[in-house]
């Protein structure tokens, strides 16, 4: 079974239900991988996941990696963060815990 014709719009994802995805998931995969297309997940008319290339994942985590940057060069202007020393003595602490 094919996917819907529907295509998507200009810059946004199609979207198929589950049982669309089990007779086409060969073909989701491939549309995702080299068409690029991003390919949304439905059970019962809601959102669930979706299916996007490698490309895409990657341009994801670098954005994520970068946030997290951004985040953590701003708690050190404020003065949110600790020593290494404590840090470390943190961790120990952890340590024994979990060896307890």
């Amino acid at each position: 079974m094919a996917l819907r014709t529907l295509e998507a719009k200009e810059g946004r994802a199609m979207t198929v239900s589950v049982s669309e995805l089990k007779n086409s998931l060969s073909e989701c995969l491939n549309r995702a991988a080299y068409g690029r297309e991003r390919i949304v997940i439905a059970s019962r008319g809601k959102p669930k996941a979706a299916v996007i290339g490698m490309e895409d994942l990657l341009r994801l985590e670098e954005l994520e990696d970068a946030v997290a940057a951004y985040e953590a060069l701003a708690e050190y202007e404020r003065g949110e963060t600790i020593s290494l020393e404590e840090l470390e003595a943190e961790l120990e602490e952890v340590a024994s815990g979990v060896s307890s």
